[in-house]
């Protein structure tokens, strides 16, 4: 039997209801947002990307989120992207960390790796410079009339606390070397600079100083390790205030727990852990880096 038109529209509406609202669980998922990781580059580039993509790659499986690795040109970049909310989870130095909260309320530190409360950096010469390894702080002023170079302008393990540690040898890094500082860009790119004589000193992470000679791709004869620094607190993950307004109330915390529960139980969690050079992350507070942020105002990095 045919039902009138108007009949069959009404039977009609309670079906297609239930299908729009079937289609629309579907189209809601299609379009669940990116979350969209970084770090500021600081190191050879395949490396970081290796790293950063093992990292996307866990946290896509635990959150069951759709991650991608967004990298940056340079450590300025990736606060100011940060601060437009381009990125939802970066992974900072100290200094960097610190701009990107004060530029970027509502911004919420999330975790360290367990080396990065007790971080260092290890000050490099040529062979050639005749510099000979030193005992202390105060042995830095051995770098005098040198050309020398720390790592990025930003850095905190290449430029900043190796700044603060000279200053307290007295040595005044914009008068007492030869000619002005270099800023090599990276730490993989100062131990080559030095190495190849471009300059006779210079300064950067102990990580991936300690990584490149279990690598074996240091050249020995021609670099001399001259001082590691005392420790102070470094790397960090900062999430950005608008992850919970994308993805859902609750998910900035959810995106915290995932990264506190790597502790290398599973092969992938142990891959993440060992390309961060990490036995496990660990959580931190801002008070951690408040010393890092008297010591960037005092550089004028920080205000």
């Amino acid at each position: 039997m045919c039902l009138p038109m108007r009949n069959l529209a009404a039977a009609l509406v309670p079906a297609l209801l239930l299908l729009a609202g079937c289609g629309g669980g579907a189209a809601d998922g299609d379009d669940r947002p990116t979350l969209r990781i970084s770090a500021i580059p600081d190191q050879d580039p395949a490396e970081l990307t290796a790293r950063e993509e093992s990292l996307a790659e866990y946290l896509a499986s635990t959150l069951d989120v759709e991650v991608e690795y967004v990298p940056v040109t340079d450590y300025a970049a990736s606060v100011s992207l940060f601060r437009a909310g381009d990125l939802d989870l970066v992974f900072y130095g100290g200094l960097t960390g610190v701009q990107a909260r004060l530029q970027t309320p509502g911004a919420t530190l999330l975790a360290q790796r367990d080396i990065d409360a007790e971080f260092r950096s290890v000050f490099i010469a040529h062979a050639d410079a005749g510099i000979e390894p030193v005992d202390d702080v105060a042995g830095l002023t051995a770098f005098e009339g040198t050309r020398f170079t720390f790592g990025s302008e930003s850095s905190t393990s290449g430029r900043l606390m190796p700044e603060f540690f000279l200053a307290e040898a007295g040595v005044d890094s914009t008068s007492d070397f030869t000619g002005r500082p270099g800023y090599s860009g990276s730490h993989d790119a100062t131990i080559d600079l030095v190495e190849a004589g471009s300059y006779e000193g210079g300064v950067l992470n102990v990580q991936v100083w300690e990584a490149r000679n279990e690598a074996g791709t240091v050249d020995r004869d021609k670099v001399v390790e001259v001082f590691t620094t005392p420790v102070y607190s470094d790397y960090h993950w900062l999430g950005g205030p608008g992850i919970d307004e994308r993805f859902g109330a609750g998910f900035t915390d959810e995106l915290g727990t995932a990264l506190l529960d790597l502790d290398g139980s599973t092969p992938q969690e142990e891959e993440v852990l060992e390309r961060y050079g990490a036995g496990e992350l660990v959580p931190t507070d801002a008070e951690s880096y408040d010393r890092i942020e008297e010591i960037g105002r005092q550089l004028g990095l920080v205000s």
